[in-house]
């Protein structure tokens, strides 16, 4: 975490995370900046923050969450709705400091009434802190620092790529086929490579099924990305019947009844026919667990089957190939999905 100030007619970056690296250096370059003056655009300061405050250059550190504090008298001048969901869906916390109402010459340049709702990070009230002066305004310095230190409830730090635990599903049946196989398998490594995988982030786990199952990794055997994409290209053809249904219930076990209570859990099914068995049942019992499915056909795959398997929409979470050579078609609208539905979830 580090400080920033901005004049909010134009951003600008008075100093960055890793400028000074003790606090008399600090305080000294915090007096020294000076008062711009002009509009109170958040909105466009809250987007100049996002695209160049927390980058690795600018001294971002990997596993520290990422807070912004806003202060502002009055109101913005400017809508701040878009640049903050763009923010809290990059992993910022948005903390909002309001001072004062805004004042008679300003009301007629208010734009969002509402505006502190829309730009924090929840609406539980935990992200926002209102002073009624500028004189009371070090009464709030112990409160928010309690608030920025408590990392357990900074849940903007939990992002669509980084907060999951995904577990793949990967019929190995005869139909498929050796090479249609290792094309599985790139589509599997393709979609896993976006997310930011460790310990503590988005976990992979994976299970093989034809008749019987097999679990080839589980969510914590592999904390690096390099380790889950070659456990990935390690996994053998296995060749046998198609018991899809069989298959649900072992990741549920095998996978889902491991996951972290904060993680999301995240199934995806890869098919090439019609299951020997029912679906519908284990699908019913996965969803009802709290496992978000998603099921992929290729070719021969049942759109009954790949309809039952996924979570509701259908539409959303179920998708169609004609071929194998074709499911890397299929790889950014996954992760978008993934993102969108993550990313709608309430923010009270």
């Amino acid at each position: 975490m580090g400080p920033t100030a901005f004049g909010f007619d134009d951003p600008s970056t008075e100093f960055n995370l890793k400028t000074y690296d003790n606090s008399k250096d600090l305080r000294n370059a915090i007096e020294k900046i000076s008062q711009k003056g002009g509009l109170s655009n958040v909105g466009k300061a809250l987007s100049f923050v996002n695209k160049n405050f927390f980058s690795d250059a600018n001294g971002n550190r990997g596993g520290a969450p990422n807070v912004v504090v806003v202060m502002v008298d009055g109101w913005p001048t400017d809508r701040v709705e878009e640049a903050s969901r763009l923010a809290r869906e990059s992993g910022i916390n948005i903390f909002f400091v309001t001072i004062e109402a805004a004042a008679e010459s300003e009301k007629q340049n208010v734009i969002e009434p509402n505006f502190v709702d829309k730009a924090v990070c929840r609406t539980n009230g935990f992200y926002s802190i209102n002073v009624p002066s500028w004189f009371s305004l070090h009464k709030v310095v112990q409160p928010l620092v309690k608030r920025v230190c408590d990392t357990d409830r900074l849940v903007c730090s939990k992002t669509c790529l980084n907060s999951a635990d995904i577990g793949f599903v990967i019929d190995g049946s005869s139909s498929v086929g050796t090479s249609n196989f290792r094309t599985v398998l790139q589509f599997v490594a393709n979609i896993s490579k976006e997310f930011e995988i460790s310990d503590t982030d988005t976990r992979i786990g994976a299970v093989q099924y034809t008749y019987e199952q097999r679990l080839e990794f589980s969510f914590d055997k592999y904390s690096t990305k390099q380790d889950v994409l070659s456990a990935i290209k390690r996994i053998s053809y296995w060749s046998g019947g198609t018991s899809t249904g069989a298959a649900i219930s072992y990741a549920s076990e095998q996978l889902f009844s491991k996951s972290k209570p904060n993680k999301r859990k995240i199934m995806i099914l890869i098919t090439d026919g019609r299951s020997y068995d029912d679906v519908r049942v284990p699908a019913t019992a996965a969803h009802r667990n709290g496992v978000i499915a998603y099921s992929v056909g290729v070719a021969w795959a049942a759109q009954d089957e790949l309809e039952a398997i996924a979570t509701d929409p259908d539409k959303e979470h179920s998708f169609f190939v004609d071929e194998f050579d074709n499911l890397y078609r299929f790889v950014n609208q996954l992760i978008q999905n993934i993102c969108t539905e993550f990313n709608s979830q309430p923010r009270n």
